[in-house]
C-alpha cells in the first residue's frame, strides 16, 4: 500500500512567480502527496532573485537541501534532472497522472503547445496529454502576444488548464503570503486536494 494519498509532478520555469511554486510545493507535501521536481535551469535563477532560495548545483546537495526546508517523508520529494529520460515523469505507464507547471515560462508553453519534448519538463507534459492525463499550466505574462494567445487556446482545446497567476482580492488579503495562497488554493481545488488556505466565494467562515 503507497503510504503517499497520491502522486503529482511539479515543475517550476524561468517565469516570474517562483514565490508560487515553493508555496504549492510546500502545501503538496503537507498535503502527504509525492511530488516528482523538476526545475529549468532559469528556474534555480528566478529562485534566487524572486524568493532568496539557493539550490545548489549538485543534484543530491539540491535534493538534501530541498527536503529539509520543506520537511518531506523519504522518498516523498524526488527532485530531478532535466535529462532524466527514465524517470517516472517520463514513462507514459507509470507517470503521476497529475501535473502542474508553476510558474510557466512562454517558451515552455510554446514548447509544449508544438510537442517540442526537448527537456523532462516538456517531455512530462507531452506525456500528460497522450494519456489524457490532467495537466494545470500555471502563468505569469504580461501583455500577452498573439503567438501567446493561440498557444493556451491550442491547449486549452486539448484539455489543458490554464490558469493565470493573477489573485483575487474579494477575501482582502493584508499580506504577500495571503496574495500568493489565493492562486496556491485554487490550484489544490483542482488538483481535488483539500486546503484551508482560502475559503470559497460566499462560504460561511464561522
Amino acid at each position: 500500500m503507497n503510504e503517499f494519498n497520491k502522486r503529482i509532478t511539479l515543475a517550476l520555469t524561468g517565469a516570474s512567480g517562483a514565490p508560487y511554486g515553493l508555496r504549492l510545493l510546500q502545501q503538496l507535501i503537507a498535503a502527504n502527496v509525492q511530488v516528482y521536481l523538476l526545475l529549468s535551469d532559469a528556474a534555480k535563477i528566478v529562485l534566487a532573485t524572486e524568493a532568496d532560495v539557493e539550490i545548489p548545483k549538485d543534484l543530491q546537495q539540491a535534493q538534501h537541501f530541498l527536503e529539509q526546508r520543506f520537511s518531506a517523508k523519504q522518498n516523498q520529494l524526488q527532485l530531478l534532472e532535466r535529462s532524466d529520460w527514465f524517470s517516472a515523469p517520463a514513462s507514459g505507464s507509470s507517470s503521476p497522472k497529475q501535473m502542474v507547471i508553476c510558474p510557466c515560462s512562454m517558451g515552455t508553453l510554446s514548447a509544449i503547445r508544438h510537442g517540442s519534448s526537448n527537456n523532462l519538463i516538456e517531455r512530462a507534459a507531452d506525456v500528460m496529454l497522450k494519456e489524457r492525463g490532467q495537466l494545470i499550466i500555471a502563468w505569469r505574462e504580461s501583455p500577452l502576444s498573439t503567438i501567446h494567445l493561440e498557444n493556451m487556446l491550442a491547449l486549452s482545446q486539448m484539455g489543458v488548464t490554464m490558469m493565470p497567476l493573477a489573485p483575487g482580492f474579494y477575501h482582502k488579503p493584508q499580506t504577500l503570503e495571503q496574495i500568493i495562497d489565493f492562486m496556491v488554493a485554487r490550484i489544490l481545488d483542482h488538483l481535488n486536494i483539500e486546503q484551508t488556505l482560502v475559503l470559497p466565494w460566499m462560504s460561511d467562515s464561522t
